[in-house]
């Protein structure tokens, strides 16, 4: 019993904790209009939270999410757009903030880079096996011998004293195949 009440005791301080940081998440901002309201929430969707790891500013409890989130809320009281309130994000905090970052000298890599490495793979792998062909021709080229090549070394062997079977499948002298 009293290893339960000790369980009981460990267990029940991380779990009052959880349920204050699910707590710090919930805004509560009063819009005038609907369509305002919805607005907040596609932005606070659309932006990302610079500490977190591919969360946006909504689903963030990190304390910079936080206070995205009024600055946010405050950008549309003040009468901002969508896209004022997405430039002055990006202005504070750089293009990192938005999910799609703009086509610029420095995200240049981010978009070409995959098509560069998907090409290049391709080029490597081409140059590979057009390589593999000239080799194979060239050792498919280089067995065969003439006729004139293979005279040539019977006689040198046969200077040397050493006799080579025929290697074109010729009868011999008493009709008999080596």
């Amino acid at each position: 019993m009293r290893v339960f009440w000790l369980l009981v005791g460990m267990a029940l301080p991380p779990l009052a904790y959880t349920g204050l940081v699910y707590a710090s998440v919930i805004d509560t901002y009063q819009f005038s209009t609907v369509e305002q309201e919805q607005q907040y929430r596609e932005l606070t969707a659309q932006l990302r939270c610079p500490k977190c790891q591919n969360n946006n500013i909504a689903d963030s409890n990190a304390i910079i999410a936080e206070d995205m989130r009024q600055k946010v809320y405050e950008l549309m009281q003040q009468g901002y757009n969508k896209q004022q309130v997405v430039d002055y994000m990006v202005t504070r905090y750089g293009n990192f903030v938005t999910y799609d970052p703009p086509l610029t000298a420095s995200t240049l890599i981010l978009w070409l880079g995959p098509l560069l490495v998907l090409l290049g793979g391709a080029f490597i792998i081409f140059r590979q096996t057009a390589k593999r062909r000239t080799d194979k021709a060239f050792v498919t080229s280089a067995a065969v011998v003439s006729e004139e090549q293979q005279q040539r070394l019977q006689r040198l062997l046969e200077e040397n004293g050493k006799s080579a079977p025929n290697s074109h499948n010729e009868k011999n002298n008493n009709g008999e195949q080596p």
